[in-house]
């Protein structure tokens, strides 16, 4: 009470002490109301409205297990806020909580959402909405069950909601029998698991979200989501930088603590693949901030057809003089025609030659024509000759070869060197970059279509030019002309 004002009686001062208690006490126990995401979270949250499978990847202590609580709050109690662009259930929902033991699972889902186990009703789930608890045998402070006061404001009509703490250690057969609306797995589970809980909402049509540091490396679980892409599936990377709590004094201190082969999965949440990589750069000595590209620079676009799997564009430019190579632009779509494919990519420049591979001179069914050659007819300039490596010295131009191998090992040396760049704009060139990797020796050929589009242009880029300068118009004066 001695902060407060002096001019108070001791009458005034203990009211006024007594009434911001119970401000403090009311903020507390009812932090739902206040809870803001960060843009990458918010976006996690959003995805929820047109995705069943949602993964928020991210690194350690960045906020994903904080944003999947509060989520999970607003779906048990029917209090979503204003801002909120996500699924919304109208009725009370059953749900499962789960971590990777019964002790990790109470130490952090269960504190986020009910606060310390001192303190319960202080964490996401508003104090006002608990209406019951049951704890868990065996485990101290671990709670097995909660009642949640569901609605009973506006449209959404007032009734309960159950939420069942899971941990993986009790095994799949743990994670059986029950129909539910929502699961919350933080941390990575094993592929049977996940499985079996995704099971639970394929009755309701319901939904399961995971948060969780990739750092079992490429596993079954990430490949869904990364490499396979299944259908109705998402996935939310966010980086330390995403991270608005942090400081960049603090991102640097906390980024030199990680051990280097760990640091990407604990600072941005790429998986580990540790020799697996093709790549094993880091993104820091390629990136580069986007910058006008100098006339004299040549340039050269590359393209990797696709229809099932995506059809990709890069264009690079190549500083001669220092020999360094530019990912300036990438493009990336499925299920596009040359028509719509060209139309998104011409914008770049209509001069630029564009390299293609082999399979650019596979004819199509209906119209008869190479694929090389309906680019052509929608205004791409495409190269006579499918990308090769340069010829020997005194061999005729298209001997040089095409193999994968070579093509990478180059660009590895660059990126090495510090002779090989990308604007750091380009993040569908960058998700391709830190999943291109090995398996038994031999490259995955999966989700690497920029990356292809890359290494074709590079092989041709004896074939770059400047881009043109513009014609000047012929002014007539006096029976006379001046270029």
């Amino acid at each position: 009470m001695s902060d407060l004002p002096s001019c108070l009686t001791v009458s005034e001062k203990r009211e006024l002490y007594e009434l911001l208690k119970e401000k403090a006490r009311r903020k507390a126990e009812n932090k739902l109301l206040d809870y803001r995401p960060y843009a990458k979270q918010a976006l996690f949250h959003a995805s929820g409205k047109d995705f069943r499978e949602r993964l928020l990847m991210a690194g350690n202590q960045l906020g994903k297990t904080w944003s999947a609580g509060f989520e999970t709050a607003m779906h048990l109690t029917g209090r979503y806020p204003d801002w909120w662009h996500g699924r919304v259930f109208d009725k009370a929902v059953a749900g499962w909580a789960a971590g990777v033991t019964s002790e990790v699972t109470r130490d952090s889902v269960q504190r986020v959402l009910c606060g310390r186990s001192n303190a319960i009703g202080t964490g996401a789930i508003p104090k006002d909405a608990i209406k019951d608890k049951s704890m868990k045998r065996g485990v101290a402070d671990a709670v097995d069950t909660l009642v949640i006061r569901h609605g009973g404001g506006g449209d959404i009509q007032a009734s309960e909601s159950l939420l069942g703490f899971k941990s993986y250690d009790q095994g799949r057969e743990k994670f059986q029998a029950e129909t539910l609306d929502l699961v919350w797995l933080d941390e990575e589970p094993d592929e049977d698991i996940y499985t079996e809980a995704l099971t639970r909402t394929n009755a309701t049509g319901g939904m399961l979200y995971m948060t969780f540091t990739p750092l079992k490396g490429m596993s079954n679980v990430v490949k869904r989501f990364l490499l396979d892409k299944v259908e109705g599936s998402n996935i939310t990377s966010m980086t330390i930088e995403d991270a608005e709590h942090y400081t960049p004094e603090q991102r640097l201190a906390i980024i030199a603590s990680y051990p280097a082969h760990e640091r990407e999965a604990r600072t941005k949440g790429i998986p580990t693949l540790g020799s697996g990589r093709i790549y094993p750069v880091s993104e820091e000595l390629i990136t580069v901030a986007p910058f006008e590209i100098p006339a004299h620079w040549v340039q050269i676009c590359g393209i990797d057809f696709g229809w099932d799997h995506p059809s990709a564009a890069v264009r690079i430019a190549w500083d001669r003089d220092d020999d360094v190579i530019y990912v300036t632009s990438a493009n990336r779509q499925k299920e596009q025609t040359p028509l719509l494919f060209a139309a998104t990519v011409k914008p770049w420049g209509e001069w630029l030659p564009w390299a293609w591979p082999h399979d650019g001179l596979q004819h199509d069914k209906g119209s008869g024509l190479a694929l090389r050659d309906q680019y052509k007819a929608q205004g791409l300039d495409m190269l006579a000759d499918k990308a090769t490596h340069p010829p020997s010295e005194n061999e005729e131009e298209g001997t040089g070869g095409n193999g994968v191998e070579a093509g990478v090992m180059e660009l590895l040396d660059r990126m090495q060197t510090g002779r090989f760049k990308v604007f750091s704009n380009l993040n569908d060139w960058f998700q391709e970059f830190r999943m291109y990797h090995r398996k038994e020796g031999k490259i995955v050929k999966l989700d690497d279509d920029l990356l292809s589009a890359t290494r074709y242009a590079y092989m041709m880029r004896r074939f770059a030019i400047t881009k043109p300068k513009p014609v000047q118009p012929i002014k007539y004066r006096e029976n006379r002309y001046v270029a």
